[in-house]
């Protein structure tokens, strides 16, 4: 019988799947003639003979200089065009960097008039977001976007590493999971005939595939309907959401969530370190020593009882109470993860239960939830987990404590009815992990086309 053999039909092309190679490419490579390449003018500089000008593609923080000897060439540069040039790859005798491009050939793909308003200098992060859509023309803008493409892909390297399954949850949703209410309404609201919302995490569908899957994790947009105006809320952020089948302690989890967010942070400054320096150096000169710190030295792990007691004997006056039973504010948060006190990353475990959902699982005590905070130096929470409520009664009663109606969860319920497993899991806010590895203080700058209350431009 004949087999069609589908692997003796394919055919790799070895030819370039793009006419000109990235600027970061150019750099690395060795002296060479008739070389192309694409970008955007940063700035132009012209002397009597000479004129130079960076040229910026967006793959790498400082572009590359070309020199012109052909002053009609030159004149025909602006900042802002977009230019493609021909010339020679040569080694360059400045520091900045290790080859330049000697112009031959001049082409303006496209002419900027003189209204454009990034000149070289150094503008404010306020301005940039006025011209929200010229933001990653800029030093700071296209850092944020390489370091955030870094990130994201540190993130997701971790879980294929550890065998995770990406799932893709629904933005729209019948449920709130954090049970704030903070939802923002889907319309027309007869559409699916019942009320529906854009979802504020996916954590409860996950749970349906972790009970199949085993481990899984979800990464994407989740939506969240506060008015805040602080410098950490947004009404639409990126959320990377871990759920782990088959762990039945807390410090199992601790364990997965510090090993994520250590090599995520070693991956964006192995990939991205020029960028990482450039913050260090404009943005928080503390930047490099606070990351290497967390990545040489295991995190701090204390309960909420033992921060409430520390925070109680820290002579330090807080705007808020530090009671057991209270809520734990940024204020708090911040002073547990600074120099005064622990000045790493920090965990806070075993909330009590009526500060916390109700998906959270009870501890023996009866008065806390097997439950973590992680605090990070500058930032307060990046991430929020626990483990899972996976007895059926418990969790019921819990619903009903919480004035739920059962019946709209009990495909949840029956997680725990059929085949039930110990599991749990974490969510970590994407922005706010930038703001870990940026040094940048406000969520509105790491994130490229930001939403908050009252402003949804573009």
């Amino acid at each position: 019988m004949f087999r069609f053999n589908l692997q003796s039909c394919r055919t790799y092309s070895t030819k370039p799947l793009f006419p000109t190679k990235t600027i970061r490419s150019l750099l690395c490579e060795q002296p060479q003639t008739n070389v192309t390449l694409r970008g955007w003018v940063r700035s132009v500089r012209q002397q009597k003979q000479l004129s130079f000008a960076n040229i910026n593609d967006g793959s790498t923080l400082k572009g590359i200089q070309v020199i012109l000897n052909d002053a009609k060439n030159a004149a025909r540069l602006s900042t802002g065009a977009c230019v493609e040039l021909q010339g020679q790859l040569t080694t360059s005798p400045g520091k900045e960097q290790n080859m330049e491009l000697q112009v031959d050939k001049l082409k303006v793909l496209g002419e900027c008039d003189n209204t454009y308003p990034l000149q070289k200098k150094r503008h404010t992060l306020e301005f940039m977001r006025t011209i929200n859509h010229l933001r990653s023309r800029a030093n700071t803008g296209s850092a944020v976007l390489r370091m955030r493409h870094a990130a994201g892909e540190g993130l997701q390297k971790f879980f294929a590493d550890q065998e995770f399954i990406q799932v893709n949850t629904p933005l729209l949703t019948s449920s709130d999971c954090e049970g704030g209410g903070e939802v923002f309404s889907v319309a027309p609201s007869d559409f699916f005939k019942k009320p529906v919302y854009l979802t504020v995490s996916g954590q409860l569908h996950a749970e349906i595939m972790a009970t199949s899957m085993g481990r899984v994790y979800t990464f994407g947009p989740v939506f969240r309907a506060e008015e805040s105006m602080t410098s950490r809320h947004l009404a639409e952020f990126w959320m990377a959401e871990a759920e782990i089948a088959f762990i039945d302690e807390l410090d199992q989890l601790l364990d997965v969530t510090e090993a994520n967010i250590q090599q995520t942070t070693q991956h964006v400054m192995d990939k991205c370190y020029d960028d990482v320096a450039f913050f260090n150096q404009w943005v928080d000169k503390q930047l490099l020593n606070r990351l290497r710190t967390s990545l040489d030295k295991p995190f701090v792990r204390m309960t909420y009882t033992e921060a409430i007691d520390i925070l109680q004997r820290s002579n330090k006056t807080f705007q808020f109470p530090t009671i057991w039973g209270a809520s734990l504010q940024s204020e708090h948060e911040r002073y547990l993860a600074s120099d005064e006190c622990c000045g790493r990353p920090v965990f806070v475990t075993d909330y009590p239960k009526e500060l916390k959902p109700f998906y959270m699982r009870a501890n023996p005590d009866g008065k806390t939830v097997g439950c973590f905070d992680l605090l990070l130096p500058g930032i307060g929470e990046l991430v929020g987990g626990s483990m899972r409520e996976d007895r059926y009664d418990i969790l019921q009663h819990k619903m009903e404590v919480a004035g739920m109606n059962c019946e709209d969860y009990q495909w949840y319920l029956d997680l725990r009815k059929y085949g039930s497993a110990p599991h749990g899991g974490y969510g970590i806010g994407f922005e706010r992990l930038m703001l870990w590895l940026t040094g940048l203080d406000n969520v509105r700058e790491v994130v490229p086309i930001p939403r908050w209350a009252g402003h949804c431009k573009y």
